[in-house]
């Protein structure tokens, strides 16, 4: 028997189960990654990410049909490589992937701005929003060291190929503008895209963070005074 109130709970705030799964892939990744019993569940949790974020733009003015597409694709693309180890397939993938949480992402931020209500789900949202376009980014930080390899340098082994949790560690790093750590790009194109993504980050917490924080602030200072 499933609990109702976990019902409830994914119901009224998707945003929040979302953001619990990101932040919870984040820290199993480290675990999964170098093996390949790893491999199949590191493409199993980023296939239920992706069911999530598909069902959670459907509450958003995004197109459903848009993300459900990009996720079946990419969903195909990561069976073939972890059970037909077509690991050529993986610049495809991480395309893939990054067009579509930064769709996700997009649809999020018009769910939020689409009115002048700040609801708890909505607060929710902007976490997750912020891991969407982190996770965004760091899958096209994949696709370019496979394009481009030695794109990224790190001060251990340098001259590897650098891990999805390392160009997330990065990515998370640039977005926030807290710094860039021991993962840098060292290529030109790898440089414009990380610029691009501090110019994002900035341009988020401006924008969209600042404008919910004051939509709250106004809803307590309207709220009947006991």
């Amino acid at each position: 028997m499933v609990h109702l109130p976990f019902l409830h709970l994914t119901r009224r705030h998707p945003s929040a189960i979302l953001l619990l799964v990101q932040l919870v892939g984040m820290l199993l990744y480290p675990f999964l990654e170098g093996t390949q019993a790893g491999l199949v569940v590191f493409n199993a949790f980023g296939v239920t990410v992706l069911t999530l974020t598909t069902r959670m733009v459907r509450r958003t003015p995004g197109l459903t049909w848009i993300s459900g597409s990009l996720a079946t694709v990419i969903i195909v693309l990561l069976v073939l490589q972890t059970f037909f180890s077509m690991t050529h397939l993986l610049a495809w993938s991480s395309g893939l992937e990054a067009i579509f949480y930064f769709y996700a992402a997009g649809s999020l931020i018009a769910y939020m701005m689409e009115d002048l209500r700040a609801t708890t789900d909505e607060l929710f949202a902007a976490g997750a929003t912020f891991t969407l376009l982190a996770w965004g980014f760091t899958h096209l930080y994949m696709l370019i060291q496979i394009l481009q390899p030695g794109s990224y340098g790190a001060a251990i082994n340098p001259q590897d190929m650098r891990t999805w949790t390392e160009l997330n560690y990065l990515s998370f790093a640039l977005l926030s503008s807290t710094g860039i750590g021991d993962v840098i790009p060292l290529t030109p194109h790898a440089r414009a895209v990380a610029s691009v993504e501090m110019f994002v980050g900035l341009l988020y917490l401006a924008g969209v963070v600042a404008r919910l924080i004051g939509l709250t602030q106004l809803r307590h200072d309207d709220a009947p005074k006991p």
